[in-house]
């Protein structure tokens, strides 16, 4: 039997509520495939500072470093907002990555046929989209120098090298050739001098991936086309800041940020959590999706343990489940035969992952 070590950070908000429902989840399907998980518990955010006096203690990164894979629930919220900026909750996630190296972000846009109304767009518009986002992640403008501000201005310096480029477009290649095989790279070439460079890196690299078809796209005209016609794309690349704003963008296709997933990878570890934030106003209510968090189990078990099956067991079920009609409040107005608290909706994925 194969042993995994997993990091899990809960952090703030509703985080310990739905990383419990996602490691309840885990274990059913550990069990089903014959493969075993020993979680050990991090601190990171809010909790952290409050405890520790640091958003990301070094005991947390170096039990990430050595774990297999890190879950890694939510954290921030309004108490910790009036902090210096390298004390917030959010700081601790920045370094958490930067100290990872995990410069590959996955952000995957997928329609539920069982909530189509619960999209703003026309059913004809969205229905069958399923979209990946891949996002440089610790490159660009967020950790670009010099930066600052003083009196009058505030200045930050995007930058990318020839190397940070190639490794996050062969990142994008290679889940291509598991999709649709087609690559729409994103940037603003016609004015920004390192978005020529990307261009030119990206145009490079796909000469190693004749089967994978590469198009390009201003990010003001991909902003545009995700709402027009999102059906148009399959894997979106695209750097930080770009990736950052196109990636929520797409999220909101499928109606609720409480449904979907992302994974950080391709460093030292790897990081899978939900897209959504802490959402402190509900924490305890027992009303959160637990849905994106248990989907970030999901690409952790394909992405970092290899455990394909068990992975597409968790992606099943979560299907069925909503064909089923069973329904968290934020998307109860869609098809609800059951409304279910986060604990609830945990365990009816967690049952049908066990039959």
């Amino acid at each position: 039997m194969k042993t995994y070590q997993i990091a899990v950070i809960k952090g703030d908000g509703i985080g310990p509520e739905i990383i419990n429902e996602a490691i309840k989840v885990l274990k059913v399907v550990a069990q089903k495939f014959n493969f075993s998980l020993i979680f050990e518990d991090y601190l990171m955010g809010g909790i952290a500072y409050d405890l520790t006096g640091n958003p990301i203690p070094q005991e947390t990164i170096e039990g990430c470093l050595k774990s297999d894979a890190t879950l890694f629930g939510a954290i921030g919220g309004e108490k910790w907002d009036n902090l210096p900026r390298e004390l917030r909750p959010e700081s601790g996630l920045l370094h958490l990555r930067k100290s990872l190296e995990v410069f590959a972000n996955f952000r995957p846009a997928k329609v539920y046929d069982e909530l189509i109304g619960a999209s703003t767009l026309k059913p004809e518009v969205i229905q069958g989209v399923d979209i990946l986002v891949v996002r440089e992640l610790i490159g660009g403008i967020y950790f670009g120098t010099p930066k600052g501000r003083d009196k009058d201005r505030g200045f930050n310096t995007m930058i990318y090298t020839v190397d940070e480029v190639k490794r996050i477009a062969h990142a994008a290649f290679q889940a291509a050739l598991k999709r649709n095989k087609k690559v729409c790279s994103v940037d603003k070439a016609n004015v920004l001098d390192v978005s020529q460079l990307w261009r030119e890196v990206v145009i490079e690299v796909a000469k190693e991936y004749k089967d994978v078809e590469l198009s390009h796209m201003y990010v003001d005209n991909a902003a545009m086309q995700l709402i027009l016609n999102p059906k148009q794309f399959d894997v979106i690349l695209t750097g930080n800041l770009f990736g950052d704003i196109l990636s929520d963008e797409a999220s909101m296709l499928s109606g609720s940020i409480g449904l979907l997933p992302s994974a950080s990878i391709g460093g030292k570890a790897a990081i899978y959590e939900p897209i959504h934030g802490s959402a402190p106003d509900i924490a305890g209510l027992g009303i959160a999706n637990p849905i994106a968090t248990i989907a970030s189990a999901s690409m952790l078990l394909r992405y970092s343990l290899g455990q394909t099956e068990a992975a597409l067991t968790i992606d099943r079920a979560i299907e069925e489940v909503l064909k089923a009609g069973f329904r968290t409040k934020d998307i109860a107005n869609y098809g609800a035969k059951e409304i279910c608290t986060c604990e609830q909706m945990g365990s009816v994925i967690a049952d049908y992952c066990g039959s």
